[in-house]
């Protein structure tokens, strides 16, 4: 287990996924280390996707550039990775191709494919640089924000398994579950024990938060989630905590899970172990506080869309959600209701951060946000009302 990190200086997020009341609703936005950042293609320079990633160097530097550029602005990192490391973990050939995403060149296409996967993973031995990723770049941190860890859930690997790729249809995917049910649940338990294994390491490494991405969820109906989603993200959470303590683990790590789509499940995700559930843009926020009653944090939700916006529609629109949060100060996180996108303007993303950050609920704000080269430059004058 990494040792020798520097005292954490901000923890607003741990203590808002806790359910404490905070001074403000920390904020981190889903892929904000990544393309829309002109310093990220300085540093990927041309590398292959997954190369970039396997050299914790270089991930390392990812995943703080938001931190910097974004100074001050935002509350949590999360480490510079990708999903689909758990496939390839047990096996499987993955390559993220310029202009179309990731390929499977051999996807499961029939439960005899199933050979081909590795019977047991050694998960410190195949994603070794993953976790040094994640010690090298706590310690750069600082303390200055948590880290965050995170994994792909079950069904949504298993979709790209089958399928070879993202997928609108899901016609592979689709098959599997109705054709072979009992070799779907084979493959399913697999992933699971895999990804447990790989969060239990990741903070280890010095991950201090966690969250598993479901990004599929919406497209099973209520009754296949239950069966092939719920069931599988319901064993992460039982499971980690025992995982962790075999590491010498003992402290309360919070996960968060994200089952985008998957508003009509938003009461049983409640209920599925998880210290906080993050919302895609279909939920009314107002709705959502009322369902999950305190159980859990929620953390989002608003529609990436809005980032193309005017700089007075973003601000409209995050003080709108806060809003619908109780104002934020309690069971709550701020994000986008899914990713970053590629073509999306830094400056507009560094607005939603401002205007989260000084919580239009309580102040009346005055801003001018000016991005310059990788520095961020703000000016802003605050009146309480």
């Amino acid at each position: 287990m990494a040792t020798g990190f520097a005292p954490l200086k901000n923890d607003l997020i741990l203590r808002a996924a806790r359910g404490e009341t905070v001074e403000r609703p920390p904020m981190w936005i889903m892929r904000q280390a990544g393309r829309y950042l002109p310093e990220y293609h300085v540093v990927k320079d041309g590398r292959d996707f997954f190369e970039t990633c396997r050299d914790a160097e270089i991930a390392s530097e990812i995943t703080i550039q938001p931190i910097d550029h974004f100074d001050g602005l935002i509350d949590a990192a999360i480490i510079f990775s990708d999903i689909l490391v758990i496939p390839q973990a047990l096996g499987m050939e993955v390559l993220m191709i310029d202009g179309k995403g990731p390929s499977f060149p051999h996807p499961l296409r029939s439960p005899e494919d199933l050979k081909k996967l590795r019977t047991t993973v050694d998960i410190t031995k195949e994603l070794d640089w993953a976790f040094t990723a994640i010690t090298l770049t706590r310690k750069k941190l600082n303390g200055r924000v948590p880290l965050l860890g995170f994994c792909g859930a079950p069904w949504t690997l298993l979709a790209y398994m089958t399928e070879g790729s993202g997928s609108k249809m899901f016609r592979y995917a689709k098959e599997w579950l109705y054709r072979y049910p009992k070799e779907s649940h084979e493959l399913l338990q697999r992933i699971t024990d895999v990804a447990i294994d790989f969060l239990a390491h990741q903070v280890a490494a010095g991950a201090q938060m966690l969250q598993v991405f479901e990004s599929n969820g919406g497209e099973l109906g209520p009754v296949e989630f239950d069966e092939f989603c719920l069931y599988y993200l319901k064993q992460i959470s039982a499971k980690l905590p025992a995982k962790l303590a075999e590491l010498g683990i003992t402290e309360k790590i919070p996960v968060t899970v994200f089952a985008k789509g998957s508003w009509y499940a938003l009461d049983k995700l409640c209920d599925a172990g998880y210290d906080c559930v993050s919302l895609d843009w279909l939920h009314c926020p107002a709705e959502a506080v009322k369902t999950a009653n305190g159980r859990v944090a929620l953390q989002g939700n608003m529609d990436p869309g809005v980032i193309y916006g005017t700089k007075e529609a973003i601000t409209a629109k995050v003080e709108q959600m806060i809003k619908g949060f109780n104002g934020g100060k309690k069971n709550y996180i701020i994000n986008l209701g899914h990713g970053t996108q590629p073509m999306m303007d830094p400056e507009q993303v560094g607005r939603l951060r401002v205007v989260g950050y000084m919580t239009p609920s309580l102040y009346k704000l005055s801003f001018e946000l000016i991005i310059e080269g990788l520095q961020v430059a703000k000016s802003f004058n605050i009146s309480q009302t």
